[in-house]
């Protein structure tokens, strides 16, 4: 009764009200699409954080020569947001999406004449094209730039992540409240008569409620982009990259056993009995190590790359037998300074690999009871043997 004469005497108020708080839900929603998922930094300086101009493939491709091999209205959509271009079947932007580990460039909020003076950038080789200017006009263009920008890197990647599952959850409530007010006013309030508008907020809710649903139930026990902050600042780059430390000195039962292992803290001594101070941390980490090695107390290292519990992997197998490089599952460790798991270590990633990854089959003592395929392969019936070919894509290898 109370509710019947708030209609009738404030019904307008009411109405307006309710109508305004769809439009303002529906706009708050739509405005997650388009979030920035990285600092808005300008022109080239965004694109540095993963990119190179002719210096190797970084996380994503060399830039290099990009301007000839794709053309330029293409390219101006793509780099201003790929994403969309991914989703909407744009064939060449799901297979550069595709070859480098599915990781979502972050949107560009630049304009087409923009884009266009990042592209001459490129072509000049990573110097300002005539007529041109970058966000690098300001800082002088040499290494310790680059070095700097290069190790925001895997901090722009794990922000991406954060962005991108905090924005999931906001999305989430929104439809959830939107589902909600949409019914109560259907059933109960009946202020917005056309019924229509109720149906069609109710069932875009419902479906895309669902399709979070499941994109969340997919992904339990998969951690892709997880970083944890670990008990003492270790630097790959520092180790891997510029002291050409190789991965199995420390991690060294990758070939032996089903874990690659993790360093003891006699290891770290090796060389830190003699390097007691870092450029970076000075001696506050490295004394974490002597107190660690003085006390007889292990250091606590958080496990990065996790499986499902129901997920056998031996590292063994594939560094021993399938002469793999860490660097096909861990991505280019050297170049980072905190370590970050960039595949998602899905079903569909790994039975990808089976079944385009060959095996050394000629070589490879392994093989030698597959005499079938070892006939098949000496008469050119197979130019390749996958590790489909040998039972990679049975249940049983992975799940028993």
């Amino acid at each position: 009764m109370i509710i019947n004469n708030i209609v009738h005497n404030n019904s307008l108020l009411f109405k307006g009200f309710l109508v305004s708080g769809f439009l303002s839900l529906f706009m708050l929603l739509s405005s997650f699409g388009y979030t920035q998922t990285a600092e808005d930094e300008k022109n080239f300086q965004v694109c540095k954080a993963c990119h190179t101009i002719g210096d190797g493939k970084l996380v994503g491709p060399d830039l290099k020569g990009v301007s000839e091999k794709y053309d330029e209205a293409w390219l101006i959509k793509f780099i201003q947001n790929s994403q969309v271009m991914v989703q909407a079947g744009d064939e060449r932007a799901v297979k550069v999406f595709n070859e480098n580990n599915k990781i979502p460039m972050p949107v560009n909020a630049l304009t087409d004449d923009q884009v266009k003076g990042v592209l001459l950038y490129i072509s000049a080789g990573g110097k300002l094209a005539d007529g041109e200017t970058t966000a690098s006009t300001d800082t002088e263009h040499d290494g310790s730039v680059d070095l700097e920008v290069a190790e925001e890197t895997t901090q722009l990647i794990a922000e991406m992540k954060r962005d991108g599952q905090r924005n999931m959850s906001y999305v989430f409530i929104i439809l959830i409240i939107l589902f909600v007010i949409s019914l109560f006013d259907l059933v109960v309030v009946k202020v917005v008569k056309a019924k229509w508008i109720h149906y069609i907020i109710m069932l875009t809710s419902v479906i895309i409620i669902g399709e979070i649903v499941f994109v969340e139930a997919s992904g339990l026990g998969r951690q892709q982009y997880y970083q944890p902050d670990q008990p003492v600042w270790f630097s790959h780059k520092v180790h891997a990259d510029q002291n050409q430390i190789d991965c199995k000195y420390c991690h060294f039962t990758a070939d032996k056993s089903m874990h690659a292992g993790i360093p003891p803290v006699e290891t770290c001594m090796n060389c830190h009995a003699q390097v007691k101070q870092g450029k970076k941390t000075g001696t506050k980490e490295i004394d974490k190590i002597y107190a660690a090695f003085e006390n007889n107390e292990p250091i606590e290292w958080v496990k990065v790359y996790n499986l499902p519990d129901h997920v056998y992997f031996n590292h063994a197998q594939h560094v021993n037998v399938g002469k793999l490089d860490c660097a096909q599952c861990h991505g280019e460790v050297e170049k980072m300074d905190q370590i970050i798991q960039i595949p998602d270590l899905s079903m569909g990633w790994c039975i990808e690999c089976h079944r385009t990854e060959s095996v050394q089959f000629a070589t490879n003592k392994f093989y030698e009871q597959y005499t079938k395929l070892h006939e098949k392969f000496k008469n050119g019936e197979m130019p390749n043997v996958t590790v489909q070919n040998i039972g990679g894509d049975e249940c049983a290898k992975c799940h028993y």
